[in-house]
């Protein structure tokens, strides 16, 4: 098996001499050798072009994916962030198996820049959570319609995971058992009232309306609540869409269900969600959450973090959402991992995505289409992996407002826990 230090080195370095000090040539041949153990750790078949045009390849032929490195900078620093944002600046070209590729991620640090650590922290910390939830929202569904339409579900256009019942069916078969699934298990019936926080593209409202139960849809999204309203008036459909803040809905009268379609990553603090839900509730009536998840809460990557979600968006830490849902008064009626779901979601919009590359490209740039790119495969491998796991949960509003511990029963109970 040819290595870039048996066959080509030496073309590397005569043909770089010029253009750099011979003092900066050991830093690159290390690069070059740390960059090779890295694609021959992946176990996969590759080959990867440096800027010399020498190529590095593991595996066989032909390669599941090439890599091409156009400038050395691209190799400056080989963790995730760092190979991520080369690629989103057009230093690198990917093609071939992104599933395959991405299995070099286990074998790279990510390094959290700590300017994004502190922006993260103070607008969590300092900042009201409505108006921060208002703008990152805006930063993510800003494109227009026609970009998420391009690759999402062609009935529904979901941005959130679909059920599949076997992994051969399709996106749009998918959505709907999603739907089907949503409406059997908030017990919805001709004649309730349905509060939609997070409205989409309108997709509770396209299916409970023609069923009978009237949708009152909310969104802080622009481009979804113009979406919506002109729905409703070319359709003649019942129900409404409000341009209003889950946190600060205040409903003439409660609901008889609540769903909430991946919009939980946008509002960490659950203790004022679980509130707020209770307070919106009918006694007995329930409330539908799935979402994307992590193990543990803020955890995500520093590139979504740069790229991708911008604010305070949190996977959900389903541990944390329980308790507080419990807390506020709440039963929890069941939960089911959805993780593989998601997966196969995801590698649908990728594929889909990357079939409408000549599109995206010219209407919203390279620059774009690269970081959502790596968002869309990126998810599909971490939801593969187990970086990323998926859920949905039903509960169901009590009588009374939960048993809320104060500071010392929380502390009696540590102690208790401790024996």
């Amino acid at each position: 098996m040819p290595s870039v230090a048996s066959t080509s080195r030496t073309g590397l370095q005569a043909r770089e001499t010029e253009a750099a000090p011979v003092t900066r040539s050991g830093v690159r041949d290390r690069r070059v050798a740390a960059m090779e153990r890295l694609v021959r750790s992946c176990g996969a078949s590759c080959e990867i072009e440096l800027p010399s045009g020498a190529c590095i390849r593991a595996g066989g032929d032909p390669p599941a994916f090439r890599v091409k490195v156009h400038s050395n900078r691209a190799l400056r620093s080989l963790d995730e962030f760092a190979l991520g944002t080369a690629y989103v600046d057009g230093l690198i070209d990917l093609d071939g198996d992104m599933l395959a590729l991405l299995e070099l991620r286990g074998a790279l640090h990510d390094r959290m820049p700590m300017a994004l650590t502190l922006r993260f922290l103070s607008q969590l910390l300092l900042l009201p959570s409505t108006w921060i939830n208002r703008r990152s929202i805006a930063d993510h569904y800003s494109y227009g319609d026609d970009f998420y339409l391009s690759f999402t579900d062609r009935d529904y256009h979901f941005y959130s995971h679909c059920v599949f019942h076997n992994d051969d069916e399709t996106l749009e078969q998918a959505a709907e058992h999603k739907l089907d699934q949503m409406f059997d298990a908030l017990q919805l019936k001709p004649g309730m009232r349905l509060l939609d926080i997070g409205g989409g593209w309108g997709a509770a409202i396209k299916y409970c309306a023609p069923r009978g139960v009237h949708v009152t849809s909310l969104t802080v999204a622009g481009d979804s609540h113009r979406y919506i309203t002109g729905y409703l008036q070319d359709t003649g459909l019942a129900g409404e869409v409000r341009f209003e803040d889950f946190l600060v809905h205040a409903p003439a009268e409660p609901y008889d269900a609540v769903v909430i379609y991946g919009v939980i990553e946008h509002i960490p603090m659950y203790r004022r969600f679980a509130e707020q839900v209770w307070r919106c509730l009918k006694p007995g009536g329930r409330l539908y959450v799935d979402a994307s998840a992590t193990k543990q809460k803020f955890e995500m990557s520093a590139f979504t973090r740069r790229y991708t979600w911008h604010g305070t968006h949190t996977f959900l830490c389903l541990q944390d959402l329980m308790q507080e849902l419990l807390y506020a008064g709440m039963d929890i009626v069941r939960v089911r991992e959805e993780t593989h779901d998601y997966e196969l979601t995801m590698r649908h919009w990728a594929e889909r995505f990357d079939a409408q590359r000549e599109m995206v490209v010219a209407r919203w740039g390279e620059r774009l289409y690269r970081h959502h790119r790596i968002f869309l495969w990126g998810g599909c491998h971490a939801f593969r992996s187990g970086r990323l796991q998926a859920y949905h949960l039903v509960a169901r509003r009590g009588t009374d407002r939960g048993p809320r511990p104060g500071a010392v029963s929380r502390a009696s109970q540590f102690v208790k826990s401790l024996f």
